[in-house]
């Protein structure tokens, strides 16, 4: 397997230098279950991860190749979760990340990429698990060199580094540490999209009606726990690929609550208390829109 060339002593020391990134602020404590991690891939790709190789690994780091005689160089690197991009820069002399991505999936998770050949995503851009963030590159410290792949951590933000670097889990499984050969199920569901709705919006809500769209359906959905509505806005075409999307809702007396913008997979979750309240949602893909009444009301 192939993987990074040997970094000069200083330069792999200093990729275990973190605490010059800066990141928005995020979710304090870890208290929130662990996202649906897949592996940051295109869907039926093939990748080794070894944890071992690198003298300037810490805990549960893993460095991603496609194996020996691969160029990996340029191949999609995704979220591999959703999630909000807090930190999208070049890592300069500060350490040896060179560009970095890292996702805050709530909760208390984060996700990093690092040694990217180029970042596809900016600084509070919401993103879909699938979603391309950037390329698998070889970026590092001015000065230094290396070969590419991923370097990928999920951290967690209740305790410092290194000892908030989590396990990594893969389609509900634990990497298998030191080494693990993986195929890619990141977006894979036949040619279809891979997110339901009840997914988006989580646990305790139930579809209460829908309407469909020219490139996918708008749902809006209700959880009778906490009397909250919400609506996303699922693709069925150009699945995958960042496309206009937009989902809405406007709880009867208040501001409307609105996402939209390019997305690979859906639009949302929108979320708004409406209890024994009228409702009026809607969304788009693209040119094909739906906007409901008030309607819904208790």
């Amino acid at each position: 397997m192939r993987l990074r060339d040997r970094l000069l002593a200083v330069a792999a020391a200093a990729v275990a230098v973190v605490g010059s990134i800066t990141v928005l602020p995020g979710a304090a404590q870890a208290a929130g279950p662990r996202p649906a991690f897949q592996l940051p891939f295109d869907c039926g790709t093939t990748w080794t991860g070894d944890s071992n190789n690198s003298s300037a690994h810490e805990s549960y780091e893993i460095d991603f190749n496609r194996g020996s005689g691969s160029d990996d160089l340029g191949d999609n690197v995704r979220a591999s979760a959703n999630g909000t991009v807090i930190t999208s820069a070049h890592q300069g002399s500060a350490n040896g990340y060179g560009n970095l991505v890292v996702i805050d999936h709530g909760g208390g998770w984060r996700s990093y990429y690092a040694h990217l050949r180029v970042r596809s995503v900016s600084v509070g851009a919401s993103v879909g698990r699938g979603q391309k963030i950037g390329e698998v590159g070889n970026t590092t410290r001015p000065g230094s060199s290396l070969s590419p792949h991923l370097h990928y951590e999920v951290r967690t933000t209740d305790s410092s580094y290194p000892s908030n670097i989590e396990r990594a889990y893969f389609n509900g499984s634990v990497f298998g540490y030191t080494n693990q050969t993986l195929t890619s199920r990141n977006g894979c569901s036949g040619s279809g999209n891979p997110y339901t709705p009840v997914e988006v919006c989580g646990d305790g809500y139930s579809v209460i009606d829908q309407k469909g769209l020219t490139g996918g359906t708008v749902y809006l959905l209700y959880n009778g726990d906490n009397g909250r509505n919400c609506v996303t806005t699922i693709k069925s075409s150009n699945v995958g690929e960042a496309s206009s999307v937009k989902a809405y809702l406007e709880v009867q007396g208040k501001s409307r609550v609105t996402d939209s913008g390019s997305f690979s997979y859906y639009a949302g979750p929108v979320r708004a208390a409406a209890e024994n309240t009228c409702v009026k949602w809607g969304g788009a893909v693209g040119g094909s829109t739906y906007d409901s009444p008030f309607e819904h009301c208790g």
